[in-house]
């Protein structure tokens, strides 16, 4: 997946000490990207929006 043109933004949960953090592209149309912080030219998990928002919404109620 080309994620050329990603803004990618930390995760609110996420500390402030540069450890571990997840970072999550939304700005690309029909898909999510999250990938590791500390290894930005490493891999990235792609997801539908949908399924990304799913994931989200379950999260907050557990």
């Amino acid at each position: 997946m080309d994620m050329t043109g990603a803004r990618w933004r930390k995760s609110t949960r996420s500390g402030s000490n540069g450890g571990a953090c997840v970072e999550v592209a939304d700005n690309l149309p029909g898909v999510v990207g999250v990938r590791d912080s500390k290894d930005p030219t490493g891999p990235v998990l792609t997801f539908d929006p949908q399924t990304w928002r799913a994931f989200i919404d379950h999260t907050k109620r557990h």
